[in-house]
């Protein structure tokens, strides 16, 4: 089995004295979590994940049935925060809706927020959803008390990491994480 070293940033942002106003976003909406919900959020972290770089460093973001594994795990976590976990829909013309960006987030033990798996489908990038999501997020992180705010980003993601810094996101510690190197 051969391995590669998949480098990752830690980021972090202060959430003391700011606020994160989200946006309406024209033919858009959000959805705060709820259990009924599960597979849209799946769904959409699976169409925004499987061709792209976290599907090798995470295999489960590249398959459907692990992204659904992987949203029930995160929803069943002692810290989930419901507050800090949405999902965009897009309205068509047709009145007909798609699942088309997700973020979830937890409270650790020391009570920082922690973003889990930010996503936008590719069809849906460059509208001012992921900004949008990450503000309803480090939002609900502020309505429980959080201070601080943390997430992991993979190192060649540039637009993700271009994101999380124009938004006050700093990287706080370089980390690598053993992949197997595909076939």
């Amino acid at each position: 089995m051969d391995i590669v070293y998949c480098k990752r940033y830690r980021m972090e942002i202060d959430l003391v004295g700011r606020s994160f106003p989200a946006e309406a976003i024209p033919g858009y909406s959000f959805l705060q979590w709820d259990p009924t919900l599960l597979g849209a959020f799946a769904e959409a972290k699976y169409v925004s994940f499987r061709d792209e770089v976290d599907a090798n460093v995470f295999p489960c973001l590249g398959k459907r049935a692990g992204c659904r594994r992987l949203m029930d795990e995160i929803s069943h976590k002692s810290g989930f925060l419901p507050k800090a976990t949405w999902l965009a829909v897009y309205h068509r013309d047709d009145r007909s809706e798609e699942y088309c960006g997700t973020i979830q987030g937890v409270r650790d033990r020391w009570g920082k927020g922690l973003v889990q798996n930010l996503a936008v489908t590719p069809d849906h990038r460059y509208a001012g959803l992921g900004s949008s999501l990450l503000f309803r997020s480090l939002e609900g992180f502020r309505s429980v008390g959080a201070t601080r705010a943390s997430l992991e980003v993979t190192a060649l993601n540039d637009g993700a990491i271009r994101l999380y810094r124009r938004h006050g996101f700093t990287t706080v510690k370089t980390v690598f994480r053993v992949v197997e190197k595909p076939a």
